[in-house]
Parts: structure tokens; C-alpha cells; sequence
């Protein structure tokens, strides 16, 4: 006889800590889809009586259900599957830039179900603490139950014994902030923080354009550039969090000078402050200049081209060190991608040391609310212990 689910209140977390075996199973299924009971033993190599165990408690706690008979080869009889329960929990995800926040909950296939956003009254930790605070009552009026909450900004994160801290995040000049710990004492449920880039690669790693491969690059181009990689199914992070840190990389010896005084690195000519400084002419922002690119000025077309160059050659020596199966191109400044596609294909031919191999190249133009979802993510992965 099947174990009947039983009643699980809006977006209550599990009764008590998931298993080894039960994350692993959950994990499985949101990754891949849904699978057989035998598909699941052989993946996760488990016995019979331990799938019997684990299936089970995940179904009486609402996070799995019994699927529709298919059949699941070419030959053999058909079998029933396990599927996820998306609404059996809700997650909070939360993107801050340095001016603005935004928002998502999600269920637990990362899918949104609601999306915010709003301009960041401060850029005082308590401020921003309790304006996220509100932000999480203002979603739960029509999606109560969040189970947890997953914070992405731009800095660096890293991980003790004492818990999560931002160990400095320039755009909202932040350092040695506990971040995570003060959210989750604000909103009183489990919540983890994580650099905003790490966070977008292990979303679309998931649930994303990169679900279902071992390896991929993901590349973020806008006002910084950022650099997340997955190798052996696992986000890299690097032994100070700091891994990816390529936006200084080398490209014209000879070139403009970066806000740190690279002269010719990939942050010189591949930034959105850095195509603005490339026109030499006051009173302009990204928009304004980009608004002149595609009106064919030859100023900001050049400075769109240089920056498509940098690009290239980034991909190119991403692509040469990695090796991975999909490089994937987003940001706010993706239009890079529109304006200079000759000139990043060029330096990549150029640079590309596999000859005849092609670079498995995606462009991507995510919003924020793809950011925030990533935030989402986190707290998934987190509730899996991942």
C-alpha cells in the first residue's frame, strides 16, 4: 500500500532535518526530473530497502508525489514515477545592488511565483536588514509560509565556523558584515547569503541554461565583470571565495587605464563606466551612449567594438583554461553581444587555442528578477544542505 502524503501547511519546512540520502534524492529529481524508483536506486546507487525508507519520509513530509505509469526505456515494463511537489515550499530570494533591491518567491523548482523590486532607502546594514524584512511581509501577504531566504550582492562572501559575513561589498560599501545571521534574525527563518555571481552560476547550473551539464562558464558583463565557473557538477569558489576574478586580465598593453591603474586590462575597455570614458565627453551615461552606438556614431561604436574584443579574448582564455561545455554570456551589458558579435567571434578565433574545436558560446539577456531568483536558489540549495 502507498504512504499517503500527509497535510503539509503552506511552506512549512520538514519536520525534521532531510537525510543524506533524502537530499540526495530530492536533488536528483529537481535537477533531472522525475524518475522511477529503480532510475533513482541506480543513480544515487542505493538498495531497495533504502529507497523504500527514504521515499517514503519525503512523500508523509509533501515533498515528493507518486507520478503517472510511464515507460522508461526502450524495453522493460512501464513504471510509476516520482515527481517533486513545487508548491510543498516557498523560498525568498533577494538581489541588492548598490541603489536598488529586488525580490522573488519562489516554490521549490526555483520557479517564481512573485517578483518586487524597489529603490534601497539606505545603504546602512540596519537599513537594508529591515527593508528586506519588509519586503518578506509585503510578498507573504499573498504567499505566506517562506521556508527561507537567499541574499546575492556583489562582494565577497565567505564562510566560518561563526557563519556567513560579507567580507567587503564595494557598491554598497559593506565590510565584515554578518550578513546572513542578521536576516535570518530579522525575517526568523534560515537564511544565507552569497556572492551574486556564484549565486546566478549555481542557478542556471540547476534550473537554468546550464541544467544537465558537469562544466560550464558563466560570464557577467555590466558595471563589473564576473566570472562563475562549474566543474565536476560544483560551483568553484576558490580557496578566498575569489575565484573568477578575471576582469583584470591583460588585452592591450598599450590601452586605457582602469579605476585601479591597469593600463589595457578586460575591466578598462569591457565595463559600462569604461565604454562611457572611452567617448571622452561629459555628460554622458551607459544609456546615452548606447542610444548613440546604435545611431552609428563612430565614437561609441568603436568603444562598443574595443569592448567586444576584451570579450573575446575573456571567452577565449576562459574557454583555453576550462574547457567546459557551455560558456554563458549576461549582464546589463549584454548589448556588447549585439553591437560587437564580429569583434568577440574574431578574438576568439583569434586567441582559441583548440583549432577546430567550437567554443560552446550561449548569450543570455537576464534581468534582475533572474538575479533575485538566483538568491531563491541559494536558500534551495541551502535547504539541501548543498
Amino acid at each position: 500500500m502507498k504512504p499517503t502524503p500527509a497535510p503539509v501547511e503552506e511552506g512549512a519546512p520538514p519536520r525534521a532535518p532531510l537525510s543524506g540520502l533524502e537530499r540526495s534524492t530530492l536533488r536528483e529529481l529537481l535537477i533531472r526530473g522525475p524518475k522511477s524508483r529503480a532510475e533513482i536506486a541506480r543513480e544515487l546507487g542505493m538498495s531497495r530497502a533504502s529507497l523504500t525508507r527514504v521515499t517514503r519520509a519525503l512523500i508523509e513530509q509533501g515533498l515528493l508525489a507518486d507520478g503517472p505509469v510511464e515507460l522508461r526505456g526502450a524495453t522493460g515494463r512501464p513504471s510509476e514515477v516520482l515527481r517533486i511537489r513545487p508548491e510543498s515550499r516557498k523560498f525568498l530570494g533577494v538581489k541588492l545592488t548598490g541603489d536598488h533591491l529586488f525580490a522573488v518567491v519562489t516554490d521549490l523548482t526555483a520557479q517564481a511565483l512573485a517578483e518586487y523590486d524597489e529603490p534601497l532607502a539606505s545603504r546602512r546594514v540596519k537599513d537594508a536588514v529591515a527593508q528586506i524584512g519588509a519586503v518578506h511581509e509585503r510578498l507573504a501577504e499573498e504567499h505566506p509560509g517562506v521556508a527561507a531566504a537567499g541574499i546575492g550582492l556583489a562582494g565577497d562572501v565567505v564562510s566560518t565556523d561563526k557563519g556567513q559575513t560579507v567580507a567587503q561589498s564595494p557598491f554598497l560599501e559593506w565590510s565584515g558584515v554578518p550578513l546572513a545571521a542578521l536576516v535570518s534574525e530579522r525575517l526568523g527563518i534560515p537564511a544565507t547569503a552569497e556572492n551574486d555571481m556564484r549565486a546566478l552560476t549555481a542557478a542556471e547550473h540547476w534550473f537554468g541554461v546550464g541544467a544537465g551539464h558537469e562544466s560550464m562558464v558563466l560570464v557577467a558583463v555590466g558595471a563589473g565583470i564576473g566570472v562563475g565557473i562549474v566543474v565536476d557538477g560544483k560551483v568553484v569558489t576558490g580557496i578566498n571565495g575569489k575565484a573568477g576574478s578575471l576582469e583584470h586580465l591583460p588585452i592591450d598593453p598599450s590601452g586605457p587605464r582602469c579605476e585601479r591603474g591597469h593600463r589595457g586590462c578586460a575591466a578598462s575597455y569591457l565595463s559600462n563606466a569604461a565604454i562611457v570614458a572611452a567617448l571622452r565627453a561629459p555628460g554622458l551615461d551607459y544609456a546615452s551612449v548606447l542610444d548613440l552606438a546604435r545611431g552609428g556614431d563612430p565614437a561609441a561604436v568603436q568603444a562598443f567594438r574595443d569592448a567586444g574584443h576584451a570579450l573575446g579574448v575573456l571567452i577565449a582564455t576562459l574557454a583555453n583554461t576550462m574547457d567546459p561545455e557551455k560558456i554563458v554570456v549576461t549582464g546589463d551589458g549584454i548589448a556588447v553581444a549585439e553591437l560587437a558579435r564580429g569583434e568577440i567571434d574574431a578574438a576568439i578565433a583569434t586567441y582559441r587555442r583548440h583549432l577546430g574545436v567550437p567554443t560552446p558560446l550561449d548569450i543570455q539577456p537576464f534581468d534582475f528578477a533572474e538575479w533575485a531568483r538566483a538568491g531563491a536558489v541559494l536558500a534551495i540549495r541551502d535547504f539541501l544542505h548543498f
